[in-house]
């Protein structure tokens, strides 16, 4: 069980692979596309989703994000000693909390929804 201590810690180092990750995909015109269009959404993991049906361009684009992102929550939690799975989540909770209004995210009953001037419903262990 991470303490809430734990978790802002993670959530500083966290942030700047989530930043990094992000910064790349978005340097991607497919990417871009695919989110201004709502086809991709932030999810809960720290992973990168597809709402609704993908195509397999779609498909294959997410996943190479999803492997970068991977190989950064490898990389931070090897540095911060915590796990794979613990840099992922906070990342996922702050690249959610930090979402422009219109962007797409999933909330932890794992429900798509787009982001508006209120708070994104997140996971309780978020801080």
């Amino acid at each position: 069980m991470m303490t809430k201590k734990m978790l802002m810690a993670l959530g500083a180092v966290a942030m700047l692979g989530g930043v990094a990750s992000a910064a790349y995909a978005q340097r991607d015109p497919a990417y871009s596309a695919a989110k201004a269009k709502g086809l991709v959404g932030e999810q809960p993991d720290g992973y990168l989703g597809i709402v609704g049906s993908a195509t397999p361009e779609l498909r294959k684009m997410v996943n190479n994000i999803n492997i970068q992102r991977k190989a950064v929550y490898t990389q931070k939690a090897q540095a911060t000693g915590s796990t794979v799975e613990q840099m992922a989540f906070t990342t996922g909770c702050n690249l959610i909390a930090n979402l422009s209004a219109g962007e797409k995210y999933q909330t932890p009953s794992g429900q798509w929804k787009t982001m508006t001037s209120a708070p994104p419903e997140r996971d309780a262990r978020c801080v």
